[in-house]
């Protein structure tokens, strides 16, 4: 049951799947991407189209068609019984368990079984939802399929029907399938470190599935971090890989149509040699070969799928990168064995853990040591101790078997990592897992600034800073911040704000990583959840479409984000980004290098261009990204942006703006309440820059307030504050200040109000220095300016506007009770004028525009005053009275008209009182209780109306008066409400007097239901008596007491917020007198009339009021940005300080340096241990050793000689423990210095074909090392494109006429290791034993020659000088790349009889190139053969220059046998000047790191060094 990773050997690709990288919205797959939980049900709401049922119905229709089954079509009687001692079939099943065409007489009657034919496949008949009874309502998916499955079907399965986001790592974890003991400490911290990796990277697990071994092991971490993990952690994906013959009560799962939910009963009791499935896995895939009780079936399956998965393309935020896979090991038997060594043969990592058991720590306790002192007998020693139970029973093929492997998987070192807790620093399983991977990408796949590159893409991908910061932001690799500009872009689309925190550290300046492209790019990639998102696609519908001819331009362009932005921030801003021209195209001036990133098809590179000659796009990047952060509400990423930015302040009230504005359409409740949370926190932080800036200096703090902010559509600070409604902010000490300032104008804020209004009616009094002025001209200065900015000031004007409103409502009264003749008197005319300048004074506060908004702008500006739009009601009623009153027979209507409009007309005097600190709050509070009473009156009529209605009914007998129902049913119910009862509701005080009987008195109303003879009432008085009681118990009692609570609660409420809100309110009051004429009505008309002539007959533009905006000088400007952003640092440092000072956050540090603590002493005691244990074992090593002496000595003293010196033993060396394992770094070979066997030639597996060697291990490798048992297979390809070959099989007649160690006719049969041994008509392998007898796939036995060119030329820059690096040249060198491997080689090898130009080389060069390299090769194998040893040329010249051989001998190549190998010369072909032959091809720089083959590198580096070049 244990799982291998990876096999080499490539599996078909499926047609019908070709599974594409898919687009997650999540890596949000990672759950700790940290997006809000609204945002991300949303994305699964987004995700899951449909409902259950309808997911369900769909699934039960697409699984039968691509989904199969295995099941037996043929019943053969198997000599074995089953375990219950029934007769079974050879596939393990029942007579009554198959089908039954299976049991009825067939065509194949009396033929053998053989699952290939008699195994059919059919539509699966168990899928869907699992349920483990008794055990919670957890559900798991699961699918019974065929062995034969593609993988690409299941992986669409798994990705598009089971809803799994595509992962960002595999794990695949194999090990021991039966139970085994563990430490305690040890499996509690792998449990943690498994699951943890798991969580924060976004991986799947893939395990075995059952309740058994090392899957029980995952399955209880699983358990253990459900338990105790929060419901927004998310869940991890664990895939168990069962095989459906050996689960235990597996006919729960049999469903035809789906199960939805599928019960599974656990059973460990009556399960028998079957397993149960594992509660705590999440998907189950069970392997079907049509057997029954055969383990292993799913192992071939399960590697293809691991395989394929790794294949994909996972993509995110613009940076693609290969799923990695990784092995996990603990404990384990052959079969695990043979699962790592397929893993380390086929490059994937493993991590095997120290202290599980057997296998595991076989290979722990060897893998520090070299490979020369891996020996047979040593791993017999070890097995002996771990395998004790089976010891007995190993062969010594077995034991050669295993230490065969071992070496090998020891060899890949940079592939190996073994996991010991507590020593070597380790401490996570999680970080162990991780740094394998990294590890592993060190090696063969990248190399140089990819390799890094790569590395860290892994980090990104898999959410680990920590990792990013231990192992990748190290002194060995200075980065560029042009090199980060990729990964900051994937971090920031991915909302991974600690990378984006990492990159900023260590050096990207996002104002040379914000490009325009860059921006749109992001908008592009918007998380489609966000509100933001929604908004941007209705304004590209509203698009209109693009003619035919025009060139294509991408959907989203800025100006669409700048139309949605400017509908948060509001009108009053200019777009921030506008619609560009044709043909213009804003480029950013920084240059950045090219990235090779593959981006959904199109590269990054684009994305970062070099554009001399065009200036920046915009005046702040940082803005641009800390929208792009707010609009979708990521809080810890827009903290780092705003850190960045310049005008904090602005920036700040800008996010609250936005915000505020996004959260009015949000319709998830919890999203709306983070918007409102990070909204107010922006604020918040808005006030804190701001109170640092005004503690320092309160003139420059309020120049801020007033500074137009290019960046943020010349605006400004106080006018985003006033536009978000941050009230908090408006009320700030240093606004208000502010705001006073401009209340009082050029007066000095200390005058009493009663020298004001004292100089109002006398102004001479102003030459008496009764009032003080801010300046001193003024104060000192002749008298005409100190009465111009005496009256120009608000606080006067408003002084004078009360005086005149005042004097204008008095005289509108006087005329409506006094003096209303039917002709208009002198005082009504006087109204009439006084009216007009009000009119004037409106209409110059509707089209007045010093900003320019627009007239639409100012309309809805104005309209959406309260005050204004009493002002218009009040004017269009007195029009409406006037009109009346001048009309003879409308007179009197029209002096009811003008009465109610003076009542509207005294309500405009609130307004007046709102700058009053006292009454200013009262009427806030005034204004919400009305709002509360306008609620009250809908259940209040309900009652009333109720009740009037049942009282008319009862009482009158069809009343037709309309104004007598309505008092019956309203106005009397209302009235009774305040204690008028009705006179006749009970009879008492019945009187036909006081009524009409048929209701024709006009002034009286109609008589109740009475007895016309008795004249007494006939009405159920009861019935009303108790109506009423019920009526006044609910309105005087419950509704009444309801609204002075209401009352209450309101006044509690607003009473708390009033004085932020009068403050807030304040402002507006203050602006619209600072910018309104002097003079009071009606003598205002002159100042309209002087405006009238500027305006309209000059045309001499307005200008605003420099104290609520002002455009500042650049250099000013910058120095007051500077200003702020020194005294936001100083913000951000005290609140990190106030935040280190809360006792929460000192009661957490103190425990995590508890922890740490605990840890460390922990660490040290098993480092204590650990170290003991290893002196001891050396210890007693060395006291065998010098007993074996002693015994010597002794023996050889009795003997009564010295004996000889060549049997003493020599004492054993002090050597490391045996585990100790060696970490290597990114430049360390693959094979241990001193492994000098050949070891390419000894893979188990040959190449391209199913035969596998006998295992030598390397101290078997010479030939004059007797190795008894050594039988290797006999393997001769019958090569049938290749018309030159030896003859095939092992027959000796038709070899007996090869001439070896000479030429034998076309073939060179000899060596360059001299003679060679020809044994039984067969050559002999001159470097050893390979495994494997014949020629396998080569041409020829003995030694098959090769040639390797090694074409070179100097690597040289831009201006044609030669590049170095160590002060060494570089070299570039010509190679290919193998379509089925990774590695790049060298251009030559095998040639046709007669030629002198290797096959690949041809394929590479031009036709017009071969003689010119033919007449090269051609010297340099001469000067070979002739044993030349003359020094490099270099040659100058068109023709290059051919050195004699740099290497000539034996090739490590995996298809060398015992019989046959390859032998090469490589001559080097040196081009040094640039102007050689157009070899466009030669693009790789010499380096030791370049993905080459082994004996490749060998060869490079011999050539390196022959010119003195870098390597």
């Amino acid at each position: 049951m244990e799982a291998p990773t990876l096999r080499k050997a490539g599996s078909k690709q499926e047609e019908a799947f070709g599974v594409q990288p898919r687009r997650v919205a999540d890596l949000g797959t990672v759950p700790s991407l940290r997006r809000s939980n609204s945002s991300l049900r949303k994305v699964r709401r987004s995700q899951n189209l449909f409902g259950n049922s309808e997911k369900q119905e769909n699934l039960s229709s697409w699984i039968p068609d691509n989904i199969k089954k295995k099941e037996c079509m043929y019943f053969v009687e198997s000599s074995k019984l089953s375990d219950a001692g029934k007769v079974v079939c050879e596939c393990g099943y029942t007579r009554q368990q198959h089908l039954e065409e299976a049991t009825r007489p067939h065509a194949w009657q009396g033929k053998d079984w053989d699952p290939k034919k008699h195994v059919q496949e059919m539509p699966t008949d168990a899928f869907g939802d699992i349920v483990f009874t008794g055990l919670g309502q957890k559900v798991g998916k699961y699918v019974r399929l065929s062995q034969d499955t593609p993988p690409s079907v299941i992986y669409h399965l798994m990705t598009q029907y089971w809803g799994l986001d595509v992962p960002n790592l595999l794990i695949s974890v194999t090990g021991g399938a039966k139970d085994f003991n563990m430490k305690p400490r040890l499996k509690s911290v792998f449990r943690r470190g498994l699951v943890k990796v798991a969580q924060t990277t976004g991986a799947w697990i893939i395990t075995g599935g059952s309740h058994t071994g090392v899957m029980k092991q995952v399955g209880e971490a699983v358990r253990d971090f459900t338990l105790s993990s929060s419901h927004n952690e998310g869940e991890v994906v664990t895939v168990g890989v069962a095989t459906w013959g050996t689960v235990h009560n597996r006919e729960d799962l049999i469903h035809p149509s789906g199960g939805f939910p599928a019960e599974y009963v656990m059973d460990e009791e009556g399960q028998g040699h079957l397993t149960c499935l594992d509660s705590n896995h999440s998907h189950f895939i069970l392997v079907d070969d049509g057997t029954h009780g055969r383990y292993g079936v799913e192992i071939p399956l399960r590697t293809r799928l691991e395989k394929f998965i790794s294949e994909q393309t996972k993509e995110r935020g613009g940076v693609a990168i290969k799923i990695p896979i990784v092995c996990v090991v603990l404990e384990g038997g052959p079969g695990t064995l043979h699962t790592i060594y397929n893993a380390i043969t086929n490059g994937t990592p493993c991590v095997v853990v120290e202290g599980s058991g057997r296998v595991a720590d076989v290979i722990a306790q060897v893998a520090g040591l070299p490979i020369s002192e891996i020996t047979i007998s040593r791993i017999q020693q070890k097995l002996s101790v771990f395998f004790q139970e089976v010891f007995e029973t190993l062969t010594e093929s077995r034991i050669a078997e295993w230490t065969k492997k071992i070496q090998d998987i020891v060899r890949r070192r940079q592939l190996l990592t073994i996991f010991r807790e507590g020593k070597d620093g380790q401490q996570d399983v999680d970080v162990a897992i991780l740094q394998a991977l990294l590890k592993a990408s060190r090696s063969h796949d990248h190399f140089g600034h990819e390799n890094w590159d790569h590395q860290l893409k892994l980090a990104v991908a898999w959410n680990r800073v920590d990792i990013a910061r231990s192992e990748i932001f190290t002194d060995e690799r200075q980065w560029k911040p042009s090199e980060l500009h990729p990964v900051m872009t994937a971090a920031l689309i991915s909302n991974k704000p600690e990378f984006v925190k990492l990159f900023l550290e260590n050096g990207v300046r996002l104002k040379e990583f914000v490009t325009w492209d860059t921006l749109l790019y992001l908008y592009q990639n918007l998380d489609p959840s966000c509100l933001f998102h929604s908004k941007l696609q209705k304004v590209l519908a509203e698009e209109p479409e693009r003619p035919v001819s025009a060139p294509p331009a991408p959907r989203v362009q800025m100006h669409h984000v700048a139309q949605v932005l400017r509908e948060l921030l509001g009108d009053f801003t200019q777009p921030l980004y506008p619609r560009p021209r044709t043909g213009d195209r804003p480029r950013l001036l920084l240059p950045v290098p090219n990235i090779k990133l593959n981006v959904q098809g199109v590269s990054l590179r684009s994305l970062y261009k070099r554009s001399p000659g065009h200036v920046a796009f915009t005046m702040d990047p940082v803005r641009d990204l800390l929208i792009w952060a707010i609009i979708q509400n990521r809080r810890e990423l827009a903290e780092i942006i705003w850190a960045q930015s310049q005008d904090c302040i602005a920036a700040a009230l800008a996010c609250s703006k936005i915000l505020k504005e996004l959260s009015k359409e949000e319709e998830d409740t919890d999203s709306l309440e983070e918007m409102l949370a990070l909204a107010d926190e922006y604020e918040h932080r808005a006030i804190g820059v701001f109170t640092e800036c005004h503690r320092k200096d309160e003139d420059r703090a309020q120049k801020l307030l007033t500074r137009v902010s290019e960046a943020w559509g010349k605006t400004t600070c106080l006018q985003l504050a006033l536009e978000a409604k941050d009230m908090k902010f408006v009320s700030h000490g240093g606004v208000q200040a502010f705001l006073t300032k401009v209340w009082w104008g050029q007066l000095c804020v200390d005058n009493g109000l009663w020298r004001v209004i004292a100089c109002m009616l006398a102004f001479p009094l102003l030459y008496t220095g009764l009032i003080s002025f801010r300046e001193r001209r003024l104060q000192a200065g002749p008298g005409l300016p100190r009465v111009r900015a005496f009256f120009n000031a608000p606080v006067v004007i408003f002084h004078l506007n009360i005086l005149s409103y005042f004097a204008f409502l008095c005289l509108f009264a006087y005329v409506l009770m006094v003096d209303f003749q039917p002709t208009p008197s002198c005082c009504e005319y006087l109204i009439y004028f006084w009216l007009f300048s009000l009119v004037c004074e409106e209409l110059r506060q509707l089209f007045y525009d010093p900003d320019e908004f627009g007239l639409m702008k100012m309309a809805l500006l104005y309209f959406s005053d309260f005050w204004n739009k009493l002002d218009i009601g009040a004017i269009l009623l007195f029009i409406a009275g006037l009109t009346c009153r001048l009309i003879p027979a409308l007179l009197y209507p029209g002096r009811i008209i003008l009465s109610l409009d003076f009542i509207m007309f005294c309500l405009r005097l609130m307004h007046i009182f709102t700058i009053s600190k006292t009454l200013g709050p009262k009427i806030i509070i005034v204004k919400r209780m009305m709002k509360d009473v306008f609620f009250f009156l809908f259940l209040l009529a309900v009652w009333v109306v109720s009740f009037g209605v049942a009282k008319q009914a009862i009482l009158i007998h069809n009343e037709s008066r309309v104004d007598w129902i309505f008092r019956g049913v309203v106005y009397q119910s209302y009235l009774t409400i305040f204690g008028q009862m009705p006179a006749y509701i009970d009879g008492v005080n019945f009187s036909l007097d006081q009524c009409s009987p048929n209701g024709t008195d006009p002034y009286k109303p109609k008589c109740p239901e009475s007895d016309a003879v008795r004249h007494e009432p006939a009405f159920p008085e009861w019935l009303t008596v108790i109506l009423l009681c019920l009526y006044l118990l609910f309105t005087n009692i419950l509704l009444l007491n309801l609204l002075i609570a209401m009352f209450n609660y309101t006044f509690q409420q607003v009473q708390e917020h009033t004085d932020q809100i009068w403050k807030f309110q304040r402002h507006d009051l203050i602006e619209e007198y600072q910018g309104r004429p002097p003079a009071p009505p009606p003598f205002i008309l002159l100042s309209h009339l002087h405006l009238f002539i500027k305006r309209v007959v000059l045309k001499i533009p307005a200008r605003r009021r420099k104290q609520l905006k002002s455009k500042l000088e650049k250099n000013e400007e910058a120095a007051l940005l500077s200003w702020e952003i020194y005294l936001k640092e100083s913000y951000l440092q005290n609140q990190q300080y106030q935040q280190k000072q809360r006792p929460e956050q000192k009661i957490q540090d103190i425990g995590n340096k508890v922890s740490t603590m605990v840890d460390l002493l922990e660490m040290e005691s098993l480092k204590r241990s650990g170290s003991m244990e290893q002196r001891l074992a050396s210890l007693e090593e060395q006291v065998a050793q010098m007993s074996r002496a002693l015994h010597w000595v002794m023996k050889a003293l009795r003997d009564g000689g010295f004996g000889s010196e060549e049997g003493i033993p020599a004492p054993a060396p002090q050597k490391a423990s045996e585990g100790q394992d060696l970490e290597p770094d990114g430049r360390q070979e693959e094979e241990d210095v001193g492994d000098t066997h050949h070891v390419n030639a000894r893979h188990l597996l040959y190449p391209n074909s199913h035969v596998t060697r006998f295992p030598v291990p390397n101290e078997k490798v010479p030939w004059e090392t007797a190795f008894l048992i050594y039988d290797p297979p006999f393997y001769t390809d019958d090569r049938k494109d290749r018309g030159l070959v030896d003859p095939v099989g092992n027959a000796l007649e038709p070899l007996s006429g090869i001439s070896y160690n000479a030429v034998d006719g076309p073939i060179d049969r000899r060596s360059f290791h001299g003679v060679y041994v020809v044994q039984d008509g067969l050559p002999l392998n001159p470097m050893g034993r390979t495994g494997l007898r014949g020629r396998g796939s080569l041409g020829c036995f003995g030694p098959n020659h090769t040639l390797q060119p090694v074409i070179t030329r100097w690597r040289r820059n831009q201006d044609g000088a030669i590049c170095r690096k160590s002060i060494k040249k570089m070299l570039e060198v010509l190679v290919v790349k193998h379509s089925l491997s990774e590695h790049w080689a060298l251009p030559g090898g095998s040639r046709e009889p007669g030629e002198i130009l290797p096959r690949k080389l041809k394929q590479v060069l031009r036709r017009e190139f071969w003689s010119s390299f033919q007449n090269l090769l051609t010297q340099g194998t001469e000067d070979s053969r002739g044993g030349c040893g003359c020094q490099a040329r270099d040659q100058e010249g068109a023709e290059g220059g051919a050195d004699p051989a740099v290497y000539r001998g034996y090739v490590d190549d995996p298809r060398n046998t015992d019989n046959a190998w390859i032998e090469t010369v490589a001559i080097s072909i040196h081009f040094s000047d640039q102007s050689d032959m157009d070899l466009k091809r030669l693009n790789s720089v010499v380096d030791r790191r370049i993905p080459l083959y082994a004996n490749h590198k060998t060869i490079l580096q011999k050539v390196a060094t022959l010119y003195g070049a870098f390597y």
